[in-house]
């Protein structure tokens, strides 16, 4: 079955302006470390984007985006990318591009993230400034450096 070409990006921060960033357990395409914040694809064509949001950081982090001490916040912007080579595979022929949809998630300090471990080996907590230069995707890092948009106070 292949991959549907849409997908959600959630940056997950904390209030005072710290980026979570998780490690794949793939490498780049070419090779070295790959961190990223939350992504995933829709389940299926009907999977709203918020459904997939949720679900994606639960599989990813074991966080409830929905939990009463977290916001989860559609920034309502889109990017069209193209799909890398590496991963052309999982999607169907004559797919080369893919939709994302950004979402902001805040969560409280006190929140541990339980990485999946067949996803991610590893998890970070930086400054969004110093996140946005550690994400691999382009796409990413334009979507942490957005984050003052979003969070009042951060400079």
């Amino acid at each position: 079955m292949y991959k549907i070409p849409q997908s959600v990006l959630v940056v997950i921060y904390r209030d005072d302006g710290t980026v979570l960033l998780l490690r794949r357990t793939a490498p780049a395409p070419e090779g070295g470390a790959f961190w990223q914040s939350v992504t995933g694809s829709k389940d299926h064509e009907d999977e709203s984007w918020q459904a997939t949001a949720v679900r994606e950081v639960a599989e990813e982090t074991g966080i409830d985006a929905l939990a009463g001490d977290c916001l989860l916040r559609d920034w309502e912007l889109e990017n069209i990318y193209t799909i890398y080579p590496a991963w052309q595979h999982r999607y169907a022929p004559g797919v080369w591009e893919n939709r994302e949809r950004v979402f902001g998630l805040r969560i409280p300090s006190y929140i541990r993230p339980r990485l999946n471990p067949r996803e991610h080996t590893a998890f970070e907590w930086h400054n969004w400034r110093q996140a946005a230069n550690r994400c691999y995707s382009p796409s990413n890092a334009e979507a942490v450096l957005l984050l003052p948009s979003f969070c009042a106070g951060l400079d």
